[in-house]
C-alpha cells in the first residue's frame, strides 16, 4: 500500500504537566508501562505501514523519542523522528515536513491515540473512495470526548461539554458538515442551502474525531503551501476542505434566527437528528452529483463501531482513564498476558506478607512491597521500593518511586522517582518527578512538582 505515515507525537504539552518533562516527553509517557507512542507503532506494524515518520516538538524531546524508537522497533518499522519548533500547531508540523511527504497518499495519526481501529481499514477505505481526507470517527469514550477530558489537580470547576457536531449523507460515508468544540447549551445551524444539495444529512454529537486521517497528499501539500496561516488540522484543514466539497452551497454563516440566514436549525438536546428536504438522493447519485465533478475534494469518513475502543491522552484525566482502562476492560491493547486473577505481577516482584494485589492492577519488574500492602486498580511500574502497610487505589505510580510504611494513595498519579514519606496522604493527586512529600501530609486535588530554577 503507498502510504506514508506522519505520527504528530507533540513534546512535553502543558496540559499534562506535570506528568510529563524533560525527561519524560509525552510520547513516551507510560500507559501501563509502556511508552503511549508504542500503542500506535504497533498498530502500524499491524496494518503493514512501515514507512514512518515521528514528528516530536523540541530537539531534546525529538532526541529522547528517537533513541526508544531505534531500539524499540529495530528491524521491525523504518521510523524517522523529526524535530520541529514548538507550539506550531498539528498543521504547522505537517507544513515544517512537508517536502519528506513522497507517497500518493499520507497517513497522519496523533501520536496519543489508544485505539484497536487498524489504520489499514481507514487507509483502504481512502483508497476505495478516491477520497481527498478520510477521517477516523468513534463512539465518545464513556468519560467524555477526549478534547474536553478534565485536567484534574484544583482546577475542578465545570466546563460546558464541547462536542464534535458532524452531518453525515444517507449512506454515513461523506462528510458534510463539521463544527469542533462546540456548546452543546448552542443550537447546530446547517444552512438550508446544503441540507437542499444533499438531500438528506444526518447530524450527529455521538462521535469524536480521532485525530487519524488519510490525505491526498499533493492536497495536503496545496492546502498547506496555500493556507499559511492555518495552524490546526481538526479545527482549519478538514473543515475548510468539507466546506470546499460543497462550493456551490455556502456554508452557514452568521445571523440571529433561521428564517433571517435561512439556516436549519437541529436542537441540542439530541445526539442523532435528520435534516430532510423534499428529496432524497440515491448514494449513487450523491456521489455522481455532488462530489465527481471537477473542482471539489471528496471528504470521507471510517466510523468504527461501537465496541472498539479509542481514546486521546491528551489531558491528565485521559491518562488516568485510559491506564484504568488497558489494565482492566481493554485489557487486549497491552499485549500482555494476564493472570486468573486478572491482574499483572512480574515474576521478579516481591510481595510481603498479607499483601494483596486485586484484579486490574499491574505490578512491573524489581518492585517491592512490604506487609500487608493493599493496591486495587492500580498501575506501578519497574523498581519501586514499598513498605508496609500501604494502600494504593485507582493510582499510577511510575518508575523508581519509593514509598514509605502508612502512606495511602487514591485516584493519584506518581511519576518517577518520588519519595512518599511515612504516613504521607494523597487524593485526586498528580506529583512530578523527582517530588518528596514530606511525612504525616495530606494532599487532596494538589498538583506538586519541584520548582523549576531560571537563569
Amino acid at each position: 500500500m503507498d502510504f506514508q505515515v506522519v505520527v504528530l507525537a507533540g513534546g512535553t504539552s502543558e496540559k499534562l504537566s506535570p506528568l510529563v518533562s524533560k525527561d519524560v516527553p509525552k510520547a513516551l509517557l507510560p500507559v501501563a508501562n509502556r511508552p503511549v507512542l508504542s500503542y500506535v507503532l504497533d498498530l502500524l506494524e499491524a496494518s503493514d505501514l512501515k514507512d514512518i515518520i515521528v514528528v516530536v516538538e523540541g530537539q531534546e524531546a525529538a532526541r529522547l523519542v528517537g533513541a526508544w524508537a531505534s531500539s524499540a522497533y529495530l528491524d521491525r518499522l523504518l521510523v524517522e523522528v523529526v524535530a520541529v519548533p514548538e507550539d506550531i500547531g498539528t498543521a504547522g508540523a505537517l507544513r515544517a515536513i512537508s517536502r519528506r511527504l513522497t507517497a500518493n497518499d499520507v497517513l497522519v495519526i496523533s501520536g496519543d491515540l489508544v485505539t484497536d481501529v487498524l489504520p489499514g481499514s481507514v487507509a483502504a477505505t481512502h483508497r476505495r473512495n478516491g477520497a481527498a481526507v478520510t477521517a477516523l470517527l468513534c463512539s465518545v469514550p464513556v468519560s467524555g470526548p477526549s478534547d474536553a477530558a478534565s485536567s484534574g489537580g484544583k482546577d475542578k470547576a465545570k466546563k460546558p461539554a464541547r462536542l464534535n457536531i458532524v452531518g453525515l449523507d444517507i449512506t454515513r460515508q461523506f462528510l458534510l458538515h463539521i463544527v469542533s468544540g462546540t456548546d452543546v447549551e448552542k443550537d447546530v445551524r446547517v444552512n438550508k442551502k446544503k441540507v437542499r444539495a444533499v438531500g438528506e444529512m444526518e447530524i450527529r454529537s455521538d462521535l469524536m474525531d480521532a485525530h487519524l486521517y488519510a490525505f491526498k497528499r499533493t492536497t495536503l501539500q496545496d492546502i498547506l503551501e496555500e493556507k499559511e496561516a492555518y495552524r490546526s488540522i481538526r479545527l482549519e484543514v478538514l473543515p475548510y476542505l468539507v466546506r470546499s466539497q460543497l462550493r456551490s452551497s455556502p456554508s452557514s454563516g452568521e445571523g440571529t434566527t433561521a428564517d433571517e440566514i435561512g439556516n436549519a436549525t437541529v436542537p441540542f438536546n439530541s445526539h442523532l437528528q435528520y435534516l430532510s428536504q423534499h428529496r432524497i438522493l440515491a448514494p449513487s447519485a450523491f456521489k455522481k452529483d455532488l462530489l465527481s465533478t471537477g473542482g471539489t475534494y471528496r471528504c470521507c469518513v471510517y466510523i468504527a463501531s461501537k465496541n472498539k475502543y479509542c481514546h486521546r491522552l491528551n489531558s491528565i484525566q485521559a491518562y488516568c482513564d485510559i491506564n484504568r482502562d488497558v489494565v482492566g476492560d481493554a485489557s487486549h491493547l497491552s499485549s500482555y498476558s494476564f493472570s486468573a486473577q486478572n491482574n499483572i505481577i512480574h515474576p521478579s516482584s516481591v510481595l510481603g506478607s498479607k499483601t494483596t494485589i486485586g484484579p486490574q492492577c499491574m505490578l512491573a519488574e524489581g518492585s517491592q512491597l512490604g506487609d500487608k500492602c493493599s493496591v486495587k486498580r492500580s498501575v506501578i511500574g519497574r523498581h519501586c521500593r514499598i513498605g508496609s502497610n500501604v494502600k494504593i487505589v485507582n493510582s499510577v505510580v511510575m518508575n523508581h518511586v519509593v514509598i514509605e510504611d502508612g502512606c495511602h494513595i487514591q485516584g493519584s498519579v506518581v511519576c518517577n522517582n518520588v519519595q512518599l514519606q511515612e504516613r504521607a496522604i494523597l487524593k485526586d493527586c498528580q506529583v512530578g518527578a523527582g517530588y518528596i512529600v514530606t511525612a504525616g501530609s495530606e494532599h487532596k486535588a494538589d498538583s506538586l512538582s519541584k520548582k523549576v530554577e531560571r537563569f
